[in-house]
């Protein structure tokens, strides 16, 4: 028995609960989840490597936030600071992305939209994620977090997982590169975001309605950052322009649906393509981490699709000249 289930435990007997727990396989978490007993059905229980403080727990204060805003998020029936643990809504075991790789179309593109309508929704809660001074609104992708995960995608990429370190040379002209990328992207840090929305951080309950998990991590950002997440995240093929084009249509109708503000039609495509380079970079990077240091070699198939839809996206804003010559190396 590990720490994690043994503080789980320790959780368990002092509120005179089953101790019979399921353990669910976290993807890329620090956390652990398990499934246990809870008032004649089952409950969620994450168990974090250290114990927490209640204000300063960013997953217990989003979920407030997204929660009174309508958003579908699990309900939090206790915690307990002192073992880390934290007790929740069981949505069951039916992930988004599952259910997307074998739908058909019509399916896929209904459930998508349904995704789509929810980062609209995210954004709403803007406002009220500053004014309350929730955690979620007073963090923001400025350029220092946008270049340290920029950062993180050279060195694990290059270093850790090919082995292959850029010359100082190479380093610096592409960090050049990526503080002229984040400082865009910073401009244009207006709304709230998941951070991480994508289909493996959404489920589908017993009523099959998306529900969202793993918002912990949600800040001010671009607009685009949700929407690139959705759709580039983990893909094995790049989407066609004309497909992306038509999702960023339906975004943008969501948005005007809750009154939200209207955003240009290009200037959006144009904000779309800098998101797509920060975040596809940041996913590889990430990829390439798992990989290396945590033996997660199913993550090695979605670098070089994610490398061609940012070299796709340079190409079509026509910047980036050494980001575009590493990464073409990199797909030949």
């Amino acid at each position: 028995m590990d720490d994690f289930e043994r503080r789980l435990q320790e959780y368990l007997r002092e509120r005179s609960l089953s101790t019979s727990v399921e353990t669910l396989t976290p993807d890329a978490s620090t956390r652990e989840y398990f499934r246990i007993g809870w008032k004649g059905g089952t409950a969620i229980a994450c168990v974090y490597p250290e114990p927490f403080v209640v204000s300063e727990h960013s997953y217990l204060d989003v979920t407030g936030l997204l929660s009174r805003n309508d958003l579908p998020v699990a309900t939090i029936f206790d915690f307990d600071e002192n073992h880390g643990v934290i007790v929740q809504e069981d949505f069951g075991d039916t992930v988004l992305r599952d259910v997307l790789s074998e739908a058909d179309s019509a399916i896929r593109e209904r459930l998508l939209d349904e995704a789509i309508r929810l980062i609209a929704k995210i954004q709403a809660a803007t406002n009220d994620a500053i004014k309350s001074g929730s955690i979620a609104g007073r963090l923001k992708f400025d350029i220092e977090k946008l270049v340290w995960e920029l950062e993180f995608f050279r060195t694990h990429y290059f270093e850790s997982l090919k082995r292959s370190p850029l010359t100082p040379a190479d380093v610096a002209a592409l960090d050049n590169e990526f503080h002229e990328l984040a400082a865009e992207l910073e401009s244009r840090a207006t709304v709230l975001c998941h951070r991480d929305f994508h289909a493996a951080n959404l489920m589908l309950d017993k009523d099959q309605n998306i529900r969202i998990i793993d918002h912990q991590d949600a800040r001010i950002g671009s607009a685009a950052y949700d929407l690139v997440s959705l759709l580039l995240d983990r893909v094995t093929e790049s989407p066609s322009a004309e497909w992306l084009a038509e999702r960023r249509r339906v975004f943008l109708s969501k948005r005007s649906e809750l009154g939200l503000p209207k955003f240009d039609e290009a200037d959006f495509a144009y904000e779309f393509r800098l998101q797509t380079i920060q975040r596809c970079l940041k996913a590889i990077g990430t990829f390439s981490f798992q990989s290396v240091n945590r033996g997660k070699m199913y993550f090695i198939p979605f670098i070089e699709p994610m490398f061609a839809i940012v070299l796709r996206a340079a190409k079509n804003l026509d910047r980036f000249p050494l980001l575009q010559q590493l990464v073409e190396a990199q797909l030949n």
